[in-house]
């Protein structure tokens, strides 16, 4: 199963949230209850440059085989004594596309899901693309916004640049079809990514919301 975590801190815990980016991977690739996982800056998905940044909310996304004793974890645990909130939700993959970090760590399990649906979208942006890409970007982020069926959506990435990536709630299944294959703007941003070739690597994946507790606009 996979876990995402999102936490908000406060100004002051911002020092810490900078120390466990680098300290967590040692404890998780440690744990024998951990597979593939990400630690994850976020930002407000807006233009996807440094200047998008949001210092203030940290995430987590991993592959558990016990969920419970992973929310007990000293990793969790830290980021939840040094946070003011903390969403969590329990996802199934329904489908994968695509690498991250040269693995695919998504596997398909769910099948006939009609509850609400996460989805993960992250790319490794060519360094001589970078400008191009984000000229392309505010149309497509402006449109998701508005798009029907979106619960939240959060910028996220593993760098300042070049490493970028949307985490997404949505109602349905449907709903995030709808915006992907139908929108304008979306559309065409997948025509410029056939015709720039603007990434050496991407994914996207959706997943079945098993289970949420907290609140992901906190």
């Amino acid at each position: 199963m996979i876990v995402a975590y999102f936490w908000t801190i406060t100004p002051s815990r911002i020092p810490f949230a900078l120390v466990a980016m680098g300290i967590d991977r040692i404890f998780l690739r440690a744990s024998k209850n951990v597979g593939f996982f990400k630690s994850l800056g976020t930002g407000k998905g807006e233009t996807f440059t440094p200047a998008d940044a949001n210092t203030l909310r940290w995430g987590l996304i991993a592959q558990v085989h016990d969920i419970d004793a992973f929310d007990q974890s000293f990793v969790v645990k830290q980021w939840r004594k040094n946070s003011v909130s903390e969403f969590r939700a329990v996802l199934e993959p329904i489908s994968s596309h695509g690498q991250w970090a040269k693995q695919e760590p998504f596997i398909a399990t769910a099948k006939d899901w009609t509850g609400s649906v996460a989805a993960i979208t992250r790319a490794r942006i060519k360094w001589h693309q970078n400008f191009r890409f984000w000229s392309s970007v505010p149309p497509v982020t402006m449109s998701l916004k508005s798009a029907p069926g979106l619960i939240a959506a959060i910028g996220i990435g593993e760098a300042p640049i070049g490493l970028q990536g949307t985490f997404s709630l949505w109602e349905s299944g449907d709903a995030i079809k709808n915006f992907a294959y139908k929108g304008a703007a979306h559309q065409k941003a997948i025509a410029d990514t056939s015709t720039y070739q603007w990434y050496s690597e991407e994914l996207f994946a959706r997943f079945a919301v098993r289970d949420t507790r907290g609140s992901i606009n906190s």
